[in-house]
């Protein structure tokens, strides 16, 4: 059988990088949906602009898939 101790410190780091990955992306998400543009967005259609929006759901995509590849990795399976 072949020596698979690396694959495990390998899954765990990108799913660290995902995951402060994703909290960045949420933390500019979050800033973008309160920048000027986004209130001329929201003004005349009700909802910020598609950068903001994209950029919350992605950080939060990024932010649970690095938290569940986290607490993965310990279990065999």
């Amino acid at each position: 059988m072949a020596y698979l101790g690396g694959f495990s410190t390998m899954k765990k780091s990108v799913s660290l990088v995902l995951l402060v990955g994703g909290v960045l992306l949420l933390v500019l998400g979050i800033q973008a949906t309160n920048s000027f543009s986004s209130d001329v967005s929201r003004f005349f259609t009700g909802s910020p602009t598609d950068k903001a929006v994209w950029m919350l759901i992605g950080g939060a995509v990024a932010s649970v898939a690095g938290l569940a590849g986290l607490t993965m990795v310990g279990r065999k399976g």
